[in-house]
């Protein structure tokens, strides 16, 4: 089989001439193939920390070039402006491209910006992380943090200050080492639709909570001048001041007894220790006596102990106390005085605007600002149009003719590993790609970041996938139970006459159940013998052989 290297060269070049004449409208606003050196169209920022060298390379197995990001752990800085400025206010705005990750990605960057006038205040030669951009778009990983970011800066008429608005729940990417396609369309209806290769991942509206913080601030805000004053009782339930001990209620009542009823097994060897010296036990031929002391022999388990029900000095077993009470308190009864959960006024909030429509600022250049510990990371196929048709003709005649290519070469390389490990790369393939999936789900939203660190580092420690992916499972679970069966058993009512004839606490008292002292109380912070002195307590012989070598 020849390599797929040879075989694409003519394909790609004759879609990318059809790609070039069927789009030549104005709706497309901007199109980078990188077929061509990009030095004269790009510029690369002269910034002191940005050192990270670009190059025109060809993605790996194609004849294809694109924008090499070609050293690990630099910062990378470049930029190009648009031939005509993009007012996304004026309709329908689709920005895409393609990114290969040809490495992997660990930690670092493949998103795109898309930047301001420079009359705003930056010029491409000092682009850096600092310069004004309308919109952000893009995967970015490190650790826990893995997500196809969105954010959109947009001026609080109010203030007049820019505020950054983060998607939520953005879609997780692939950091795989096949080309993927990335697309964001904003439709004049405030909705914003993200594609991962031609499929939809995220649905979200620009003045919705779909965003952090909302575009739209809140109406009303808490008063800052407000205080809780000083007579607020927020205590739902006190104890009972009336509530007494009862006289035969013995606090010093020990929680075990000795038990007198018992009697030493038959057999028992008084006179015999539990270890004696192992007699397999050879003194090492280095050990020296003037530095390390006179040698013992390790102890070992007692054969004679084994044989019998037990060794040494015998003494009676305990055994709780049936008297034992433990330390009495009031039962809790309800604040006559309580008066709710303070909570400051709500003023008219001053930085309060209302919206139909984001004032999304005005796209005049492309840049790449990224940061990376990974090489090899390839951008390509740039687009910035009006209508999302033109997105999906750049989809299927340049990033599908890659894709279905390398999908084609990652199926053979992996029926090689199968082969040679009884098929278990390609189930755990499966089995990784299911996981990602499942951590979308809206429902596991709260544990998503925690799900997807899991399964990133049962990728990468085989020898503890199975463990992670146990608690994985645990997780989404515990979830589906929450949502099946719902939250707390509803209390059961206790009637405070009852609890004080009773001498019992309500069910919601438990955490002062005579057998627990209350929070922060004097007994919860009582010390017991032994709590600290046995910590790092060393064995026997480690003592000795110490003590020696110390003298």
């Amino acid at each position: 089989m020849k390599p797929f290297s040879v075989v694409l060269p003519l394909a790609l070049t004759l879609s990318l001439c059809l790609v070039a004449l069927t789009f030549s409208s104005s709706d497309t606003v901007f199109y980078e193939s990188f077929e061509e050196p990009w030095e004269g169209r790009w510029i690369v920022s002269g910034k002191e920390d940005y050192q990270g060298v670009w190059k025109h390379e060809k993605s790996e197995g194609h004849d294809d070039h694109g924008l090499l990001v070609s050293e690990p752990a630099r910062k990378y800085g470049i930029a190009v402006d648009l031939p005509v400025t993009v007012d996304p206010k004026d309709g329908t705005v689709v920005l895409q491209y393609d990114l290969r990750l040809q490495k992997g990605l660990e930690c670092g960057g493949g998103y795109l910006k898309f930047l301001l006038p420079q009359e705003a205040g930056w010029t491409p030669s000092q682009f850096d992380n600092e310069s004004p951009y309308s919109i952000m778009f893009g995967p970015d990983k490190c650790g826990s943090n893995s997500k196809v970011h969105f954010i959109f800066r947009h001026r609080n008429p109010q203030t007049g200050k820019f505020v950054e608005h983060h998607l939520k729940n953005p879609p997780t990417p692939t950091t795989d080492k096949i080309t993927h396609v990335y697309t964001a369309v904003i439709y004049p209806d405030n909705t914003l639709k993200i594609l991962v290769d031609g499929k939809e991942e995220k649905t979200a509206d620009l003045l919705s909570d779909d965003f952090e913080p909302a575009v739209v601030p809140p109406k009303t805000i808490p008063d800052p001048e407000d205080k809780k004053p000083d007579d607020w009782d927020d205590r739902a339930r006190i104890s009972d001041p009336e509530a007494t001990k009862p006289d035969d209620w013995d606090e010093d009542a020990p929680l075990e007894i000795e038990d007198l009823e018992a009697v030493k097994p038959e057999g028992w060897l008084d006179d015999e220790p539990d270890e004696v010296d192992d007699p397999d036990a050879v003194k090492p031929e280095d050990w020296d006596e003037e530095e390390d002391g006179e040698w013992e022999s390790p102890k070992a388990p007692n054969p004679k102990c084994e044989e019998a029900p037990g060794c040494g000095k015998w003494t009676r077993p305990t055994k709780p106390n049936p008297a034992y009470k433990g330390k009495w308190y009031a039962p809790s009864i309800d604040n006559p005085n309580y008066k709710g959960i303070w909570k400051p006024r709500e003023i008219p909030n001053p930085d309060y605007f209302e919206l139909d429509h984001p004032n999304l600022e005005p796209i005049a250049a492309v840049g790449i600002e990224i940061w990376t510990m990974q090489d090899g990371i390839i951008f390509d196929n740039i687009l910035v149009a009006h209508d999302e048709a033109i997105a999906q003709e750049y989809r299927e005649k340049t990033w599908k003719t890659k894709f279905d290519v390398e999908k084609e070469k990652q199926k053979l390389d992996d029926a090689k590993e199968d082969v040679s490990d009884g098929g278990l790369t390609g189930i755990k393939g499966k089995i990784f790609e299911l996981l990602y999936r499942v951590a979308e789900i809206p429902q596991l939203s709260a544990y998503k970041d925690r799900i997807i660190e899991l399964i990133g580092k049962a990728e990468k420690q085989p020898n503890l996938t199975l463990g992670i992916l146990g608690s994985v499972v645990v997780i989404i679970l515990t979830v589906i139970f929450k949502l099946i069966f719902g939250g707390k058993k509803p209390a059961t009512t206790v009637s405070i006459e009852k609890a004080k004839k009773e001498d019992i606490s309500p069910p919601d008292d438990f955490k002062k159940s005579n057998d627990e002292p209350v929070e922060g109380s004097e007994e919860e912070n009582k010390e017991f013998p032994g709590e600290i002195e046995n910590e790092g307590e060393e064995l026997p012989s480690t003592r000795q052989r110490r003590a020696r070598r110390d003298s």
